[in-house]
């Protein structure tokens, strides 16, 4: 078979399910060379003219990937080898694990004569999860088929029916899950190589046949999060794989133990249920771009109180579609807009579907005509700057989940750059420095342009829309900024703006700032204060940042003796009042270190499950410090919030 091409070839990605098999069906000789075989394997593919992928391993054995209509490599029988071990050679499932993993598969929604739109992608998605623009890896999720509000809209409390008891094969699921996940921690990223993961693919995979699709989502995390840590990508963050253990043994761990929270088994993807007749104005537009190929964009939009929803445009294209979507046509109710259009614009609609998101649906029965837009000073949109910001974040942080999908909006004036931060401060008496950071950091988006534009006019004033990063003392991510109302020295924007710029499609230019200099802004010689930095919590970061990264052997290393991570250690921990961040620090060193034997000197107690609790705890504590951490210094006397981390 010819190739067109042998130069930057993407592999198709893999159904998770497809890869734990091939690794599975590898005898043991072949697992251990499966790490070797896989690296470097993917810079030879070639691209056929049928659309399949090839790979040469040596002169004999050529594997061919065939994806489906939908791109991914969905069956067993869309990886072939031509040596005469396959289907159990080690070539295929190199070729295999070399390709990035696919998202879950969309499944159909039961809504009678509803075409949804299973957007794969969102900002702040993921399977079974609400909630990181920072996340590029996401998939859908489902909600029940059943009358759905969105989750901002407050209204008065329904009594709660009890959730139902999890099934034999839940509990089985999650325990397995829970044992391969603590196996994984306790292997670290050293170790973590493609059997370790395959096995995490093949627990997940049974978590999503028995309805734990949040489980699900997180052991996906993971397994992303290990390939990258040890391909050593760049923008990979050892806090983020962290992060991604710490909500998969949690999540795993409850479940488990028989809990049946709706918020912890999750839902499969987006369903829409009935919405009725709503009117939407829009408030900004921005770009989405995930690591699996998937491009697009996001409007998000509000309803007349207040209501927060959003229409979606997100599908296969990487790059290319996420820079164009910004102007494509709203797939909505024959709607004669586009994206430009409607976030400057509106929509009333009739039959509307909605998701528990707030997520608009585009069902055949819904029909929607073109409104005129409202500026962010009219109603509704004005309430998201009528509040201080800290007060905003205080209460996204009570709920970590809804603050990855929540807006903010705040008046502030521009200090200057510092490093990759610029920094700001709100225009409200005593208000902190704060930090603004590009929404996406890809520089083909028009994100840190538009930042680096802004940075050249200290003193002017602008209103920000954007989302705070609750990872980061006090830090903005800012989707779109506007004029402030009767400031001088502020925004000129086009009148056909509307009053906002999208900082992700929309590109500043000089002749939409002041003319003349404002009054002189000092640039600190610090950027102030920064609660979580000035705090000893650091040592329990490293920690078990360190078990992540080497396993439960380097932690116990590095905790051992005259160790910078010694019991010892933990002294400022203790003098700052943090002791139960020294207490659980202390139990999880020497849990890593317990490793008792019999009189053979063979393990007595092989079992990870201490060492996996123990570590979650101190992971658990750490983040409930941090979050508290950062929540305060969003408000003027940062110092405040040590008490609250104790």
């Amino acid at each position: 078979m010819s190739t067109e091409s042998t130069e930057s070839i993407e592999l198709p990605p893999v159904a998770p399910e497809v890869l734990a098999e091939a690794v599975e069906n590898l005898t043991l000789r072949l697992r251990k060379k499966l790490d070797a075989a896989t690296e470097g394997c993917a810079a030879g593919a070639g691209l056929a003219a049928d659309g399949s992928v090839t790979l040469r391993f040596g002169e004999d054995a050529l594997v061919t990937l065939r994806p489906g209509p939908a791109g991914t490599i969905t069956t067993a029988e869309q990886a072939t080898c031509s040596c005469l071990l396959a289907p159990r050679c080690l070539h295929r499932a190199a070729a295999l694990g070399a390709a990035p993993l696919a998202d879950a598969p969309p499944e159909p929604v039961a809504a009678a004569g509803s075409h949804e739109s299973a957007d794969p992608a969102g900002p702040g998605d993921s399977a079974g999860t609400t909630g990181s623009a920072g996340s590029t890896e996401s998939a859908g999720s489902t909600e029940p088929a059943a009358a759905v509000e969105p989750a901002d809209r407050v209204g008065p409390a329904e009594p709660a029916e009890p959730a139902p008891a999890l099934t034999a094969a839940q509990l089985r699921a999650a325990g397995a899950l829970w044992q391969v996940a603590a196996e994984a921690l306790a292997a670290g990223v050293t170790a973590g190589g493609a059997v370790v993961q395959a096995e995490v693919l093949r627990a997940a995979h049974t978590a999503r046949l028995a309805g734990l699709p949040r489980a699900e989502a997180a052991a996906l995390r993971v397994v992303r999060g290990l390939r990258a840590a040890r391909e050593r990508r760049a923008g990979q963050r050892l806090g983020d794989l962290t992060g991604a253990f710490r909500e998969l043994l949690h999540t795993a761990g409850l479940l488990a133990s028989g809990s049946a929270d709706p918020a912890l088994t999750g839902t499969a993807r987006r369903a829409y249920a009935p919405g009725g007749s709503l009117q939407v104005h829009g408030l900004c537009r921005e770009p989405v771009l995930s690591a699996t190929g998937y491009g697009g964009v996001v409007t998000h939009v509000l309803g007349p109180d207040g209501s927060r929803y959003s229409v979606s445009d997100v599908r296969p294209g990487g790059l290319a579609r996420a820079r164009g979507a910004g102007s494509a046509s709203v797939a909505l109710g024959g709607a004669t807009l586009d994206h430009a259009g409607l976030a400057r614009g509106g929509l009333r609609i009739v039959g509307a579907t909605v998701s528990a998101e707030g997520r608009l649906g585009a069902g055949r029965g819904v029909r929607a005509t073109p409104l005129p837009g409202i500026s962010w000073t009219e109603r509704p949109a004005a309430a998201l700057f009528a509040r201080p910001a800290a007060e905003a974040v205080a209460e996204l942080s009570a709920d970590p989940e809804g603050a990855e999908t929540a807006l903010l909006g705040c008046d502030v004036t521009v200090v200057g750059a510092a490093g990759e931060h610029l920094l700001v401060r709100e225009t409200r008496p005593d208000a902190p420095l704060l930090r603004l950071l590009p929404a996406h950091p890809h520089p083909e988006l028009a994100h840190t342009q538009n930042l680096r534009r802004i940075a050249a006019y200290p003193g002017v004033q602008l209103r920000v829309l954007g989302r705070p990063d609750l990872d980061r003392t006090a830090t903005l991510r800012p989707l779109a900024v506007g004029p402030v109302p009767g400031a001088e020295h502020t925004l000129r924007l086009p009148e056909e703006w509307l009053g906002r710029a999208d900082l992700g499609y929309d590109r500043l230019q000089g002749m939409h700032f002041p003319t003349g200099a404002a009054a002189p802004v000092p640039l600190p010689a610090a950027e102030g204060p920064d609660p979580l930095a000035d705090s000893p919590l650091w040592r329990v970061r490293r920690l078990l940042e360190t078990g992540v990264a080497g396993g439960r052997r380097a932690l116990a290393e590095a905790a051992r003796g005259t160790s910078s991570l010694a019991a010892a250690s933990y002294g400022p921990l203790r003098r700052a009042g943090l002791t139960a961040a020294a207490d659980l620090a202390a139990a999880l060193a020497a849990e890593a270190d317990r490793r008792p034997r019999d009189v053979f000197g063979r393990l007595a107690d092989p079992s990870p499950d201490g060492y996996a609790w123990a570590w979650l705890a101190a992971a658990t504590h750490l983040a409930a410090a941090e979050r508290s951490l950062i929540a305060a210094s969003w408000a003027a006397d940062p110092s405040a919030a040590m008490s609250a981390a104790r």
